[in-house]
């Protein structure tokens, strides 16, 4: 009767036939007792992509003085890589794709005279330090991005003049154009991406439409202004973030894009082509993206609510035909803060697979093998849509479904594309019924997905 219940496949319209899944660990990675330990868990989660940002106050000489050492900033000798290293090295080894964002902190002497790392950077020392990252980490690298959320006053600074107006834009427009003559003075030719922007637009962070037209000298109507000359992008990155309200909030600031509203970055882009300075069809790079989760009292929601938020989102992602790739931070959730406010204590990022403890959440399993059931307008069924990420072709996975506080019924097998994408339509049923799928590696260990809920 179950099987009865079920099952026309529903076809991938517009989906991207294959997508790119970056994992960024930096507390894991970056830590030699965990660091192994870290690359074995992400690959058997099925994936084999790194995002990594390497900070330039991080490898600089004399990164807090504010003269500039007597040595040639373009030799990588001048500096010191051994915190990123190990990391890329192992990365190589593997075979894994590595994405290096190269952004500020800055040192203090490349500030022209700034009190802080991020006021201000100047374009030369940056085009000399692009040089010399590429020369020494060329070979382990497979595309390149520029800056890590310059439209936050974290990582960039004025945001805005004295007048009010977005100032960032301009700054980040000569940083990228920089690093675009250092990797090609390195003889680099490999992809590299814009943006890597922040979600929303506050008083204090320039909204990351305002930034794109700022940084490509568009007007607000997407129009050309002033002199700027076309540059070279490969790709725009983003980090669609959205609130505890989960991934189909729509934000009604026109300026912001969550993931809710993943197509205004689309348009934004395609705008931008029309206007003559961005590529036709320029490929999307979700390049930062987590779901925060409890025990964060302002953001975070329950686990069981982050694996279902989380994979609605792969899937809005998936079904985006422009979304080259997608991501996930963090593996393990940032150390919650000692000696400070209530409040003050989950400030960091609680959107890890493991609680700051190590224990598994939900969303361990969740991440391995995603799951959604869509509630059609009718409310009479759902649409089941999942992933055996760790599949390297077709591969049959088990749907099971139960109402909660019953025992768990085999729905069907279905058989996944080459991907391990697959798609089924089944009865909504109960209002409590929940999903899961099990899935049986080629070694014969035996997977379960957590319990997912119907979302409207």
């Amino acid at each position: 009767m179950l099987a009865a219940l079920l099952l026309v496949a529903v076809p991938a319209a517009h989906a991207r036939t294959s997508q790119e899944v970056t994992f960024e660990a930096p507390r894991d990675l970056f830590d030699p007792a965990q660091r192994e330990g870290a690359f074995n868990e992400i690959d058997g989660l099925g994936a084999h992509a790194l995002r990594i940002v390497l900070y330039w106050h991080d490898v600089a000489p004399d990164a807090d003085s504010r003269v500039k050492p007597k040595l040639d900033m373009t030799d990588p000798a001048s500096y010191d890589w051994s915190k990123y290293q190990p990391v890329l090295d192992e990365a190589k080894q593997r075979g894994w794709t590595v994405q290096l964002t190269v952004s500020g902190f800055v040192p203090r002497w490349a500030t022209n005279g700034a009190v802080d790392t991020v006021t201000r950077p100047s374009p030369n020392e940056f085009r000399m330090f692009m040089t010399a990252v590429s020369k020494h980490f060329g070979d382990e690298v497979t595309r390149w991005s520029i800056w890590n959320e310059p439209n936050h006053p974290q990582f960039l600074l004025p945001q805005y003049d004295s007048k009010g107006r977005p100032a960032s834009p301009a700054i980040y427009r000569g940083l990228y154009a920089a690093a675009l003559r250092g990797l090609s003075a390195a003889g680099d030719t490999k992809p590299v991406l814009m943006g890597e922007t922040a979600p929303t637009g506050t008083g204090k962070d320039v909204a990351p439409l305002t930034f794109l037209r700022g940084a490509l000298c568009l007007n607000d109507k997407y129009k050309k202004t002033g002199s700027c000359t076309k540059l070279r992008v490969d790709g725009y990155a983003h980090h669609a973030y959205t609130s505890a309200a989960g991934p189909q909030f729509k934000t009604t600031k026109p300026n912001d894009v969550m993931i809710g509203v993943l197509p205004r970055l689309v348009s934004a882009v395609d705008k931008a082509a029309n206007a003559g300075v961005l590529s036709k069809n320029l490929p999307i790079y979700l390049t930062e993206f987590g779901i925060q989760s409890t025990p964060d009292p302002i953001f975070g929601v329950s686990l069981q609510r982050q694996a279902e938020y989380r994979s609605y989102s792969e899937r809005i992602a998936y079904y985006n035909s422009r979304v080259a790739a997608f991501s996930q931070y963090l593996l393990t959730d940032d150390l919650p803060k000692e000696g400070v406010a209530a409040s003050e204590k989950y400030s960091g990022f609680e959107s890890g697979l493991r609680t700051s403890d190590g224990k598994a959440k939900p969303s361990l399993e969740g991440f391995r093998l995603p799951l959604v059931a869509k509630e059609s307008a009718s409310g009479a069924k759902v649409t089941l849509w999942g992933l055996a990420r760790p599949a390297t072709g077709a591969t049959k996975v088990t749907v099971q479904q139960h109402e909660v506080g019953s025992s768990w019924k085999t729905l069907t097998t279905v058989t996944t594309n080459s991907h391990g994408y697959w798609t089924r339509s089944a009865s909504r049923g109960d209002a409590k019924r929940e999903w899961r799928v099990r899935w049986t590696a080629p070694d014969g260990k035996q997977y379960t997905g957590p319990a997912t809920r119907a979302m409207k």
